[in-house]
This record gives C-alpha cells, structure tokens and sequence, in this order.
C-alpha cells in the first residue's frame, strides 16, 4: 500500500520531470486502500484523540489533492505525447512506464487523432467528407402496414403524414415505391 510521503515524493518526481514517471501497476488501487484504510473515524468526534482525528483527516484531504494533481500532470504528458506520437509515427516513449488505464487512453486519443487526420486530408483531397447515412427521415404519403426489417424487428404500422427516421435502404423502398418521400433535411 502507498502512503502518503510517498504519495507526495511520487508527485514531485512527476512534477520536476519531463517524462512520465514509472508507478506501480496497481497504483490506482494501492491509492484506493490507502483512503479507505485512513477515512476518520467520524462517530467518535467527544473522543479523547479528537485532535489526532482531524489531524489525519487534514492529511487525508491533501492526500486527495496530491493524488488529483499527479493524475492531472500525468494527463497533460500523456497529451503531449500522443501529440509527438500523431506527427512523428513514434509511440514507444514513456510507453512502458503508463499506467494499464493509460495506456488504453493513450491508443483511444492515437486512434481518434489519426482519424481526424484522415478525414483532413479526405477533405483535401475532395472526396466526401459525409459518409452516407445509415438512417433516413422520410414521410408516408400514404398508410403503411407493418412490416419486418432486415433484422427481424417489426416496424410500424404508419400512417399517411407520418415521421419515420428508418434505415436508409427501407426508406429509399417507400421513396422508390411513391408511399413516402425524404424529408429535406437543410
């Protein structure tokens, strides 16, 4: 279980440097064990040691706020470092010394990073930046029965006049059939 000088030394190694500072893998959790082995012991506040309790209820509280802090720093490293990652191709660096939740942030904002820089450069390079639709508003013109879908669920019944946001290939049917039309969505 961490305690909380190393807490605090853990904090300013993370603060006064540059890279990210290897913890241990149940860091989170030790963290965890660590409040919940230090809450105060509130029902005994007429206690003789009533002095002591706020003392480490004060600590506790600092605690908090060293842990909110280090988590904090290590975000902004972790954002720098998918930023190097996106531009240079290179995911290697801290890699090793992230905590398992973070390395799982690191890959999502990497994948979610290099998507957007390919839809940039889709849209640089002409091609439609709207994929198309799965979903199509369209209005009945006339009464529909029920019907099942291409995945076994029933739709409907409608009726004439009425809004149905439906599959893009069911709606096109109705549009093509004359029994509805697609709503102008601008």
């Amino acid at each position: 279980m961490i305690g909380y000088n190393e807490l605090y030394e853990i904090l300013r190694k993370e603060k006064y440097s540059e890279q990210l500072q290897n913890l241990p893998k149940k860091f989170v959790e030790e963290f965890k064990e660590y409040l919940e082995e230090n809450k105060p012991l509130e029902s005994n506040k007429d206690n003789l040691f009533s002095d002591s309790i706020a003392k480490s209820k004060k600590q506790l509280e600092n605690a908090i706020s060293l842990f909110r802090e280090l988590i904090l720093k290590r975000k902004r490293k972790l954002l720098n470092l998918v930023l190097v990652a996106t531009e240079t191709g290179i995911m290697k660096r801290d890699y090793e010394n992230m905590l398992p939740i973070e390395k799982q942030l690191f890959e999502e904002v990497i994948k979610a990073f290099e998507q957007g820089d390919k839809d940039i450069t889709r849209i640089l390079n002409g091609e439609s930046s709207k994929k198309e639709e799965k979903n199509k508003m369209i209005i009945f013109k006339e009464n529909v029965d029920p019907f099942i879908d291409h995945t076994g669920s029933t739709i409907g019944p409608f009726k004439s006049g009425q809004l149905a946001n439906l599959h893009s290939d069911i709606a096109k049917i109705f549009i093509q059939g004359g029994k509805a039309r697609l709503v102008d969505e601008n």
